[in-house]
């Protein structure tokens, strides 16, 4: 069984005032997204004009912070410690690129269903994870 995140220091990310409260709803366990007032989609990554519409007109909203694995790999050679690098699709239809952590690498699965954890930075801010349910 090859574990994920053990022994592996995540780079601090460096939150700016358009995405601060996406860093901060994560020091409190809490995921996320953004909603446009316009259009009503969804969207990732945190910004102020809707990608869909370019209303300037959203909001941030809580992910239901479970979803499914679209697609993934599993690096063994950079690092030390593998690691598995994966965009999830959540259950609100929009994806988001991500690591899947605390789980044997060899068991994950396109479609498996995950849910978020929130792993520390080196650092700086928690860093939204998934791991397999």
């Amino acid at each position: 069984m090859t574990t994920v995140y053990q022994d592996r220091t995540i780079t601090a990310p460096v939150p700016t005032p358009e995405n601060q409260p996406f860093f901060d709803a994560a020091a409190r366990g809490e995921l996320l997204i953004k909603r446009c007032l316009a259009c009503g989609e969804y969207h990732h990554l945190p910004r102020a004009i809707c990608p869909h519409c370019f209303s300037d007109c959203t909001e941030w909203v809580t992910a239901s912070g479970t979803g499914t694995i679209y697609t993934f790999s599993v690096s063994r050679r950079v690092l030390p410690t593998p690691y598995a690098i994966a965009y999830v699709t959540l259950d609100e239809g929009i994806s988001m690129m991500t690591n899947i952590v605390d789980c044997d690498l060899d068991a994950l699965e396109i479609g498996q269903a995950v849910r978020v954890v929130f792993k520390p930075s080196d650092g700086g801010p928690p860093v939204p994870m998934f791991t397999p349910v």
